[in-house]
C-alpha cells in the first residue's frame, strides 16, 4: 500500500464525499444482516405453528391457526423484502458517493501527470519513449481508478459486513461461530501468498502493455518507411510476438486468479458443512433453536459475498499498486532545469558564450568544447560546420532545453539559469529542423506561437515567412486543416509555417536551426529578405549548411567536432581559404552542376 498513499491527498480533498460513502455502506449492511434475524424468528414461528396445528387436530379452531400462520409468513415475507428494498436504496447511494468520487479522482490524476509531464525537460524525452509515457497516463490510471472506487467500496463493505456478521454469530452462539469461522485463518494466509504472485505479474503485464504500445505508436509514425521498404510483414511478425508475450503474462495472472477464486468457495462450503453439523450437535443439547442454524447458514452464506470479494479487492488493490508504482516514478522525477522565481523580463538580446562545454548524459557524447562567442543586439549570427559539430547543441543550451556543464551562457550580461524559465523562452523564437505541426488549421498552427493572436498578425507572419501565397492557394485558405504533423503540407511549406509560428511571437531573440533546407533558392532569398526587416533590432542566429543562407551574417563561425576552428566575415574566411573556404567552393560547384543538368 505504500504505492497507493500517493493519493491519500485526493481522499482527503474529496472527503465531504467519501464520509456519506462510508455512512451509507454501514446502514446497507445493517440492513443486509437483519433478514437472517427475521428469518430465525419466521422459522422458529413455523416450527411453533406446526406443533400448535398437529395440537388442535379433529377442533375447529384448527382452521383459524392455519390462517393466521398463513398471514404470519405473509407478513414476514413482506418485511425481509422491504428491508431488502431498503438496503437497495442505500447501495444505489453508496455508489454514486464513493464511485463518483474515483471518476473526480481520476480525472484530478490524469491532469496531475500530464501536468507533471509538461515540466520536465528535453533529457527525461530521450530517455523514455511515447508509447510507456501515454500507457502510464491511461491504462495505469485506469487502474489506480478501480482501487479509488470498486476495490475501496468493496473493502469498506466487507470489513462492515463482516463485522457485523460475525458480531450476529457470536451473540446467537459463540460455540458455533467459531468453528464456523475456523477456515478464516486458512484464507488470511492463502491470501498472503497470492498477493505477492498478483502484485508481481500485474507489474510485469503493464510493462509489457507499455512495450506494445510503444511499438504500435512508432509502426503509425513510420508507415510510410515501412510501407516504402515493404517491411509490413515483418512488422505483423514483431506485433504477434510482442502481442503473445503480453498474452502470456496475462494468462499467468488469470491462472492465479482461476485458481484463487475456487479455493475461497471450497472454504465458504466447507463453513457451511461445520455449520449445519455442530449446529445440529447444539440444538440437540437444548443451547440454540433450529431457526438459529438457518440463522447461522444465511450469516455463513453472507460471508461468501465478502470472502470473494476479498479475493477480488487484493487483485484489484495488487494491480492498482502495480501501476501507481510506475506512475510515481515520473511524478518524483524532477525536471533538471530549474526555473528562477515566476516574473516577467525583458531583454535586449546581448548573448555571451564563455568557454561553453556539454556532454550528453544519456550517451555520453561531448558536443560542445570552451565555446565562446558573442552576439550583439541586432546583429546575425550565423553558424556552420559538419553534421555532430555541435551546432543544434547550441541552440538547445541558449532556450535551456539543457544546462550546460561548464562556462556560461549570458543574455543581457545575466546568467539564463538566473531567469524565470517561461518568461525567457517567450523571449526567444525557435525555428526548429525537424519541423513539428499540429493536426489543426493552418492559422492556429501559426497563431500557436502567440496567445490571442489575431487574424492580421496570422497574416503578417505568414507573409514575412513568404508562405502567404501557398495558404491562399488553398481552398479554404488559413482554415485548411493539415494532417497529423503536417503531411498535407509540402517540406518547404512546412518549414515556411513553422517561421511564421516564430515570427508571430516578435520576440527580442531569432533562432533559426536549418530551417530553409527544404526550399528552393529563389524562395529562400525571398524570406530572407523578408527576414531582414522581422530581423531589425533583435539578435538572429541562423544555423545551415547552405552557405547562401548565410553568407550575408555580421558574424559567421564554423564549428567542427565541438570546437570553433574558424569565425569571421563571410570575406574574412573565404580569405582564409580554410575549411569554409572549402565548403563554399563545394556548395558552388554543386549549384553549377545542378544548372547544366
Amino acid at each position: 500500500m505504500k504505492h497507493l498513499a500517493h493519493l491519500n491527498k485526493y481522499f482527503y480533498k474529496y472527503r465531504w464525499r467519501m464520509i456519506p460513502g462510508v455512512i451509507f455502506v454501514i446502514v446497507s449492511n445493517y440492513f443486509g444482516v437483519l433478514p437472517a434475524q427475521v428469518i430465525r424468528i419466521a422459522f422458529d414461528l413455523v416450527k411453533e405453528n406446526i406443533s400448535m396445528y398437529r395440537l388442535f387436530d379433529g377442533f375447529e379452531r384448527q382452521q383459524l391457526v392455519y390462517e393466521i400462520f398463513g398471514y404470519s409468513l405473509l407478513l414476514f415475507g413482506a418485511l425481509v423484502l422491504l428491508l431488502s428494498l431498503i438496503r437497495g436504496v442505500f447501495l444505489f447511494l453508496m455508489r454514486q458517493t464513493i464511485i463518483l468520487t474515483s471518476r473526480h479522482i481520476e480525472f484530478d490524476l490524469k491532469n496531475e501527470i500530464y501536468g507533471h509531464y509538461q515540466q520536465l525537460d528535453m533529457a527525461f524525452y530521450r530517455r523514455n519513449n511515447t508509447g510507456d509515457l501515454m500507457n502510464r497516463v491511461t491504462e495505469d490510471v485506469n487502474r489506480v481508478r478501480s482501487y479509488l472506487g470498486p476495490a475501496v467500496m468493496y473493502s469498506i463493505n466487507t470489513v462492515v459486513l463482516s463485522i457485523m456478521v460475525i458480531a450476529a454469530m457470536i451473540s446467537v452462539n459463540p460455540t458455533l461461530a467459531l468453528y464456523a469461522l475456523l477456515p478464516i485463518p486458512v484464507l488470511s494466509a492463502i491470501l498472503l501468498v497470492v498477493n505477492k504472485i498478483i502484485n508481481r505479474r500485474s507489474e510485469r503485464i503493464q510493462e509489457q502493455l507499455s512495450t506494445l504500445s510503444s511499438f504500435v505508436q512508432e509502426t503509425f509514425s513510420g508507415i510510410r518507411v515501412i510501407k516504402t521498404y515493404n517491411r509490413e510483414a515483418d512488422k505483423m511478425d514483431r506485433f504477434t510476438e510482442e502481442s503473445n508475450t503480453y498474452r502470456q503474462a496475462a494468462l499467468a495472472l488469470v491462472k492465479t486468479e482461476a485458481i484463487f477464486f475456487p479455493l475461497i468457495l471450497l472454504l465458504i462450503g466447507l463453513s457451511t458443512v461445520i455449520t449445519v453439523y455442530v449446529g445440529g450437535l447444539e440444538v440437540a443439547k437444548g443451547t440454540i433453536t433450529s431457526g438459529n442454524i438457518a440463522e447461522f447458514i444465511i450469516y455463513v452464506n453472507q460471508l461468501t459475498f465478502p470472502a470473494m470479494a476479498l479475493a477480488w479487492v487484493t487483485s484489484l488493490i495488487q494491480r492498482a499498486a502495480a501501476s501507481q508504482k510506475r506512475i510515481n516514478e515520473f511524478l518524483r522525477t524532477e525536471p533538471e532545469i530549474q526555473s528562477a522565481a515566476e516574473g516577467h523580463i525583458e531583454v535586449t538580446g546581448n548573448i555571451q558564450f564563455e568557454q561553453v562545454s556539454f556532454t550528453y548524459p544519456d550517451t555520453g557524447i561531448q558536443a560542445l568544447k570552451n565555446v565562446s562567442f558573442e552576439i550583439k543586439p541586432g546583429k546575425v549570427l550565423a553558424i556552420v560546420g559538419r553534421t555532430g559539430s555541435g551546432k543544434s547543441t547550441l541552440a538547445n543550451l541558449l532556450m535551456r532545453m539543457y544546462d550546460v556543464q561548464s562556462g556560461a551562457i549570458r543574455v543581457d550580461g545575466r546568467d539564463i539559469r538566473q531567469f524565470p524559465l517561461r518568461a525567457y523562452r517567450s523571449q526567444i523564437g525557435f525555428v526548429p529542423q525537424d519541423v513539428f505541426l499540429f493536426s489543426d488549421s493552418i492559422a492556429n498552427n501559426i497563431a500557436f506561437g502567440l496567445d490571442n493572436a489575431t487574424s492580421d498578425e496570422v497574416e503578417e507572419a505568414a507573409k514575412g515567412a513568404a508562405v502567404y501565397g501557398n495558404i491562399a492557394a488553398f481552398e479554404k485558405g488559413f482554415e485548411t486543416t493539415i494532417g497529423e504533423r503536417g503531411i498535407t503540407l509540402s517540406g518547404g511549406q512546412k518549414q515556411r509555417v513553422s517561421i511564421a509560428r516564430a515570427l508571430i511571437k516578435k520576440p527580442q531573440i531569432l533562432i533559426f536551426d536549418d530551417c530553409l533546407s527544404a526550399v528552393d533558392t529563389k524562395t529562400e532569398e525571398e524570406i530572407l529578405q523578408n527576414l531582414s526587416i522581422a530581423m531589425q533590432g533583435k539578435s538572429t542566429i541562423f544555423i545551415a549548411h547552405r552557405i547562401s543562407t548565410i553568407k550575408n551574417a555580421d558574424h559567421i563561425i564554423v564549428l567542427d567536432q565541438g570546437m570553433i576552428i574558424e569565425q569571421g566575415s563571410h570575406e574574412e574566411l573565404l580569405a582564409m581559404q580554410g575549411n569554409y573556404f572549402e565548403l563554399n567552393e563545394k556548395q558552388l560547384l554543386e549549384e553549377e552542376d545542378q544548372v547544366g543538368n
